[in-house]
């Protein structure tokens, strides 16, 4: 394990009904392949001993001293191998027959865990009793072995690993085991499980797992009965499911060739989420106690390059519309309560201001009200290209809204004469005195018509702090401060998309030329060719690498060499380790130091689980230091 991953495997094999000699056999076959490609958590079905169809046969002596033979044969063949497998297998004690996982590792019998009640539609009960209430011992041969519904099982080298485990349908039931088991840490629940495949079991089993693992922030891993259990009544198609915090991690569908499913699960996500989520009262539970090996997991698993985009067009676009309704619903709400008479936008021709100009519309239509009431005003200055003015004004005019030109060119000459600047000196006096003269103008426009200034700051200029203090940092309703670049980028396509299906294709042709524009706050003479010189992403890094770290510092928590390992793995085709590396630490001291910025920040809609809204999204003091996180950063050069 590195970095909180954990490599786990679900297992499917194939069975004889009643032959536990054969069936071992396959289960230690399975196990090694599975731990020689690096799982240390395996789950087979349920009752994968002597099969889940036996019927009456389970009544049988010879078939409950079988399976425990074949157990302890499992132990001896498995005493090299380090991987905790959950297997199933009938067990009697005291006149009853439990459905039974038992938590096996290093040749030890961890525990086990009885199925809490037994499947009504398969007749299960007719053999199996309900699982006791209390937790008891029982023997297998010289060794006492904890016998309970709730055992948990932990790790000693590894903290967050604590596993639970869940018998078939008993992951349906109102209050699952799950729930108890999470509630006293689990972090990772096994379930091996023996539902027949009928129409519409694979998807109902699939949402359930989902939903157990996103409601109890857990990581779920299912392994289906399959070939080889009786075909009398019904067919078993081994579906295997490994789910984390509510999202699909691996999945092989049922009637699939294959008999292993590998991946992993990251348990500092999960540990990270569980701190954030509201407090439920702790329960206490047996903890049995095993070791791992301490070693590297590679990743196999996806890692979205772009944490905050759906990787499903279908859904990416949803988002972008439920997006878009959100920011146009909180400012529709801040203008009938502010009485606002006129919306004014400062419009560059860039995307965030392109993305706020496209939420105002929605929100005047809304309303009710005219287009005009918004009031566009572009203010050309040192750096302003022809190319983002042209596509400022096109946007304005075939959109219908007010549009003013105010030079500032004057103004701020005048402003560099009064403080004695030389505007020939390009340095941050000359940059942020644009930024602020516009600023200035716009506020006293809404002044002068009774309006409401519009920001348009995003989510990653703020995480890097890559606006003007009481510049463009400032407005009176900020309607983008909580999407972050890459996100408005997808927005204004799918808004580009919008307006050329409805035949409107000069607005339509104007976004998709602002999306092919560079990200640039046009502060500097363009170069000799007319095209912008000062470009955002040259000087403070690739967005698409800061908002994957945006996101996942943010969000989770994650150290530096967490973010880089993960980015490694995500970005590694697009770039290589040291513009990674170059990138993180560069993101880190900005985070830092900018946070003065976010403090102060106007009210705006929150659209996703990431944000920085000081009343609500994110405290932190702004004479945090960040020397910890970057000298972390700062050791990864020496790996």
């Amino acid at each position: 394990m590195k970095n909180g991953f954990i490599k786990v495997a679900a297992a499917t094999p194939r069975i004889r009904i009643a032959d536990p000699s054969h069936n071992v056999s396959e289960l230690i076959r399975l196990t090694q392949q599975a731990h020689a490609q690096g799982a240390q958590i395996i789950t087979f079905p349920e009752l994968s001993l002597t099969g889940s169809t036996c019927g009456d046969l389970f009544f049988s002596q010879a078939l409950l001293q079988g399976a425990k033979d074949a157990l302890e044969r499992f132990l001896e063949t498995t005493r090299e191998l380090s991987a905790v497998a959950v297997l199933g297998l009938p067990w009697s004690r005291d006149g009853r027959i439990y459905n039974c996982a038992a938590v096996c590792q290093n040749g030890r019998l961890l525990g086990i865990v009885p199925k809490s009640v037994p499947s009504q539609g398969a007749g299960e009960e007719r053999a199996f009793a309900p699982a006791p209430d209390a937790n008891s011992i029982v023997w297998m041969g010289e060794q006492s072995v904890p016998f309970g519904k709730e055992l948990l099982f932990a790790c000693r080298e590894i903290e967050d690993l604590i596993l639970g485990v869940e018998i078939g349908s008993d992951r349906d039931l109102p209050i699952p085991p799950s729930v108890t088991a999470t509630m006293a840490g689990a972090t990772l629940l096994c379930n091996p499980s023996a539902t027949a495949e009928i129409i519409g079991a694979q998807e109902h089993r699939r949402a359930t797992v989902l939903s157990i693992s996103g409601r109890l922030a857990c990581a779920y891993l299912c392994a289906e009965a399959g070939a080889g259990e009786s075909s009398t009544d019904f067919v078993y198609g081994g579906h295997r499911i490994l789910a984390e915090n509510g999202k699909l991690v691996a999945e092989t569908l049922p009637f699939s060739a294959e008999e292993l499913t590998v991946s992993e699960i990251d348990l500092e996500r999960l540990t990270a989420q569980r701190r954030r989520t509201p407090k439920n009262t702790a329960v206490e539970a047996m903890k049995i106690v095993f070791s791992l090996p301490l070693c590297e997991t590679k990743l196999t698993r996806t890692i979205s390059p772009h944490p905050f985009l759906p990787a499903d067009k279908k859904m990416c676009d949803a988002r972008c519309e439920t997006i878009l309704t959100i920011q146009a619903e909180g400012l529709k709400q801040r203008v009938e309560r502010a009485f606002a008479k006129k919306l004014v936008l400062g419009i560059s021709g860039g995307l965030d201001s392109t993305l706020a100009l496209l939420v105002m519309v929605r929100s005047m239509d809304a309303l009710g009200r005219p287009r005009k009431d918004i009031l566009a005003v572009t203010m050309p200055c040192f750096g302003t290209t022809q190319r983002t003015k042209n596509n400022a004004t096109v946007l304005c005019e075939e959109l219908g809204v007010d549009f003013r030109q105010v030079d500032i060119f004057d103004a701020v000459n005048l402003h560099f004469k009064d403080i004695g600047h030389d505007p020939n000196l390009r340095d941050v006096t000359y940059e942020n005195s644009q930024a602020r003269e516009r600023t200035q103008i716009l506020m006293d426009i809404a002044n002068d018509c009774g309006g409401m200034v519009i920001g348009t700051g995003d989510l990653s200029e703020l995480a890097l702090g890559w606006a003007t203090y009481n510049g463009d940092h400032m407005s009176m309703y900020a309607v983008n401060a909580d999407v972050p670049k890459t996100l408005i980028r997808h927005i204004v396509a799918y808004c580009a998309e919008e307006f050329a299906a409805c035949g409107k294709t000069a607005v339509a042709d104007a976004l998709l030329d602002v999306l092919g524009t560079p990200v640039s706050p046009e502060l500097l003479p363009a170069n000799e060719s007319g095209t912008i010189a000062q470009k955002t992403e040259d000087l403070v890094g690739p967005y698409e690498i800061h908002d994957f770290y945006l996101y996942y510092l943010v969000r989770y928590g994650f150290s530096p060499k967490k973010l880089y390992r993960m980015a490694q793995h995500a970005l590694g085709n697009t770039y290589d380790n040291a513009t990674l590396l170059k990138w993180l630490k560069i993101f880190l001291r900005r985070f830092f130091t900018q946070q003065f910025k976010r403090s102060c920040l106007p009210d705006g809609p929150k659209v996703g689980s990431v944000g920085f809204s000081p009343r609500g999204d994110w405290k932190m003091p702004s004479d945090a230091s960040a020397a910890l996180w970057l000298a972390e950063a700062d050791a990864l050069e020496e790996d």
